[in-house]
């Protein structure tokens, strides 16, 4: 098999520049790691010079059965390590006991749903580099007080440190894709747990994103109903919150409906 042709339905679109592929691989720290999972390795092109690292082993998740023929055919020494799965649905606590990192050339149409899945294996996930859309990456990088801090830039900042490495051109890829792209790297922070019930801090910072150019006030009102909390952080909009800021909305909204159940 020469090549895999790019299917639409799986967001493929091809790296052809290897300058930027080993500069992508080149950006992955991988400190005391011993395994690096590539998502959606396609035609191989970082898996290539990720082979190449003594450091770690790699490992590679595809659906795409075209994609994991070529793999098998042009990377023997993979054969063993190639998991034909949807990565959204592979349970990676089954083939991972130990921490590993995670890169890949992201397929754009569910980039927001992986980085959620790597967020539900956080404790395994101390590393990824991945390039994604050039608005999402500036999205997850970007700072309170930004109009396009959002809730993936909550919720995945709350757990890792995320840089905004370097900008892809469109026309690199086959087919080239509509967008500009960018590579960030994410690296797990010392945050072990949040100092809030979790459940309701993801859905405290979804519902206030929901209605974005509403305060607080106005956007958090599914989740108090007709409890009121007077507090100055719920006369501000979402974005103008901190993290810090976030977890202590959290706990105020927490002991409102505590209070509530209690009468």
């Amino acid at each position: 098999m020469e090549y895999v042709r790019a299917k639409k339905n799986l967001g493929q679109h091809f790296l052809k520049d290897l300058n930027i592929a080993k500069k992508i691989v080149a950006g992955l720290q991988a400190d005391n790691i011993s395994k690096v999972l590539e998502v959606g390795p396609g035609m191989g092109v970082l898996t290539q010079y990720l082979l190449k690292d003594d450091n770690f082993e790699t490992h590679v998740v595809e659906i795409d059965t075209e994609s994991v023929a070529y793999l098998q055919e042009n990377y023997p020494e993979l054969s063993d390590r190639i998991i034909e799965e949807d990565f959204l649905m592979y349970d990676l606590s089954s083939h991972f006991h130990e921490p590993f990192a995670v890169i890949g050339n992201f397929p754009y149409n569910i980039s927001s749903q992986i980085f959620f899945k790597i967020l539900e294996n956080r404790n395994q996930v101390p590393e990824v580099v991945g390039m994604i859309q050039k608005e999402v990456a500036e999205r997850m990088s970007a700072n309170p007080g930004n109009k396009i801090y959002g809730i993936l830039s909550v919720l995945m900042q709350a757990f890792y440190n995320i840089e905004y490495l370097f900008t892809v051109s469109e026309k690199v890829f086959d087919p080239p894709p509509r967008v500009k792209s960018a590579v960030i790297r994410m690296v797990r922070n010392s945050t072990a747990n949040l100092d809030c019930d979790e459940k309701l801090f993801f859905r405290v910072v979804k519902t206030g994103f929901n209605q974005r150019r509403k305060t607080l006030r106005n956007s958090l009102k599914p989740i108090l109903c007709e409890n009121k909390l007077e507090d100055e952080l719920m006369s501000k909009r979402p974005e103008q919150l901190t993290i810090t800021e976030f977890v202590s909305l959290t706990n105020k909204i927490q002991g409102v409906l505590n209070v509530q159940l209690n009468e």
